[in-house]
């Protein structure tokens, strides 16, 4: 059960922080070996930080129901990362952009990338300036998220920043098009797994929602208060760091 903590502690804060949670997974499954990382695991840590995401900002999402217009701008940013996704799961790519060299490399640059668009001035908000054009262009740079170490969290907001959102309404802004993302991840998972005959609900399944659930809610609400007071340079050090490390010792 220790195993089930652990990932979904890195699920919960790094699936939201702009330092890639799949690459924390990934890193985590080649040094220790858990027995439980497996597919349908991984469904439900996934499944987590959707809930976690979807009820923090349920405010959000009752207000854009009315207001169309915002809800169609956040479901077209999610729909490139949806579509290359799928090409790549069925093409049978992620497993060769699952080494610790891309990872590394991925995490360097992509840090360096926050790092620069964080230097910008802003003063862009979500629900006044988002409009077509800043949604395709967020979506589809969203879309290299794909790769392990880029971040997902971290690529929409280094693209809002870029655009000129603030860092508080860029981290909005990221939160948002996760919930679009992280459902459908979810359902095609299940979906596949059922027509594979190996859906099966356990109590470590449940327990992992319960805790990535926690430990992402807890992760949003922090990441809002700090960035109304501080920038992203500490991501970006952790990622520069984590990158070189991964470089030399494996």
């Amino acid at each position: 059960m220790i195993e089930i903590f652990i990932l979904s502690l890195i699920q919960g804060f790094t699936e939201f922080l702009p330092v890639s949670s799949s690459s924390h997974l990934i890193i985590i499954g080649e040094i220790t070996k858990f027995d439980y990382s497996n597919i349908f695991l991984d469904i439900s840590l996934h499944i987590g930080s959707f809930l976690a995401v979807l009820i923090y900002f349920r405010k959000y999402v009752l207000e854009f129901l009315e207001n169309r217009k915002i809800l169609s701008l956040i479901l077209i940013s999610s729909l490139p990362i949806l579509f290359f996704g799928f090409l790549i799961i069925n093409f049978k790519i992620v497993e060769n952009l699952r080494s610790i060299q891309i990872i590394a490399w991925m995490t360097i640059i992509f840090g360096v990338l926050l790092f620069i668009s964080d230097k910008f001035k802003t003063s862009k908000n979500l629900k006044k300036d988002l409009n077509l054009k800043s949604a395709i262009i967020i979506g589809f740079i969203h879309s290299l998220a794909l790769i392990p170490g880029v971040s997902r969290s971290g690529i929409a907001i280094t693209a809002a920043r870029f655009l000129g959102f603030e860092r508080s309404e860029s981290a909005k802004i990221s939160f948002l098009i996760s919930i679009p993302t992280l459902f459908m991840v979810s359902v095609y998972g299940i979906f596949s797994l059922y027509k594979k005959n190996l859906l099966e609900v356990s109590n470590i399944n449940i327990v992992s929602i319960v805790l990535s659930f926690i430990f992402s809610y807890l992760t949003i609400k922090f990441l809002l208060i700090f960035l109304k007071k501080f920038d992203l340079k500490i991501f970006v050090i952790y990622r520069l760091f984590l990158g070189l490390f991964l470089l030399f010792y494996f």
